[in-house]
């Protein structure tokens, strides 16, 4: 019975050593689906329920899983082929009009990689070769949107993956030891994702919602005509490192905002997609008690962060600070240092199943 915490992945920079299963890291929303007979729940990774956001799931999901499981799996959204993460946060919105409209306009698919319960069996003590087993046993007639993930012992084949499916906006691979059974809410498979770096220009700041320090550092880099565009966050500072940058900020502060590149967007119109500076995201936007507000500085200040992915503009994932970058221009920072993969259709992904 609901809830079940997912099982979680620890980041390493390499393969891990010994028997292991590779698949590929998915880029949405973390999902256990529970059926019992007509009766569907989708579960999310902090345990709010997603079934009222995903209703065109729901039927196929009772066409094709068993009368009684439990699947861990991933919701995507696919826009020409290709994931599209800001296609799926729009999905989550309170009023029932645009979630069914949505359901129409940017249908989503799941993406099932682990079984975890079948019939009265419950199959997470079983070493994860025996679940896999299972999970593929189910899903000789699955067909969109309910979708096997690939999985692999090759190495060679796993290092082709980790390179090639980054083009269809997957970020990495996933790696689970095959003999070891499903631990809730426990980092006991492992991650390896794309991490890069990029100089960029800070342009302001957030408090920590601890009140004390810095939260993170609001970044951009400048476009072919000089205008500079956000880009995302660094964030995920230690305590010292936190009162450090109130500091190293200070004497760039802006009193006046009119003199900053980003003046417009202290204004609630602004944030009609959710993606400027200051912009409540889909999860947290209801929350009365969290300050979406930020600092303006001076965008004098160059800064270099180690990023997995950007999408559709956006950095994706945790952006971390890497060190302050006294010697570079901030005019000199544009979108041309960003890496960008080969496009592969998402299509090819399912295909290696």
């Amino acid at each position: 019975m609901p809830p079940v915490k997912p099982m979680l992945a620890k980041a390493v920079d390499a393969m891990p050593d010994g028997k292991v299963s590779f698949e590929p890291k998915w880029d949405g929303f973390r999902c256990i689906v529970f059926r019992d007979g007509d009766e569907i729940e989708l579960g999310s990774r902090n345990e709010r329920p997603l079934t009222r956001y995903f209703p065109e799931l729901l039927d196929p999901l009772r066409d094709l899983l068993p009368e009684r499981c439990v699947v861990d799996s991933e919701v995507i959204v696919e826009q020409g082929d290709q994931l599209d993460f800001d296609a799926l946060q729009q999905r989550i919105h309170p009023a029932e009009s645009r979630v069914n409209m949505l359901a129409e306009k940017s249908p989503a698919t799941i993406v099932a990689f682990d079984l975890l319960a079948l019939g009265d069996v419950d199959l997470m003590t079983l070493p994860f070769a025996d679940r896999r087993a299972a999970l593929a046993s189910i899903a000789g007639d699955w067909t969109t949107p309910v979708r096997l993930t690939p999985a692999t012992t090759d190495r060679d084949e796993a290092a082709d993956w980790f390179t090639r499916f980054e083009g269809a906006g997957l970020d990495g691979l996933i790696m689970k030891p095959q003999d070891k059974p499903y631990v809730q809410n426990k980092r006991t498979q492992f991650k390896l994702k794309h991490v890069r770096t990029a100089d960029c220009v800070v342009a302001g700041f957030r408090i920590h919602k601890s009140g004390d320090g810095v939260g993170s550092l609001l970044l951009g880099l400048h476009d072919e005509d000089g205008q500079l565009h956000h880009l995302g966050v660094a964030a995920s500072f230690t305590a010292k490192k936190r009162v450090e940058l109130v500091d190293e900020l200070k004497p760039h502060r802006l009193d006046d905002i009119a003199e900053h590149p980003w003046a417009a967007w202290l204004e609630a119109e602004a944030h009609a997609d959710g993606r400027m500076p200051g912009a409540p995201n889909r999860w947290s936007g209801a929350d009365p008690e969290r300050d979406h507000s930020w600092i303006p500085v001076r965008p004098e200040l160059v800064v270099e962060v180690k990023y997995v992915q950007v999408t559709n503009g956006r950095f994706r994932g945790t952006t971390r600070m890497v060190r302050w970058r006294p010697d570079r221009d901030p005019d000199s920072c544009g979108y041309d240092q960003l890496e960008v993969p080969e496009p592969l259709p998402v299509s090819e992904v399912f295909a290696a199943c």
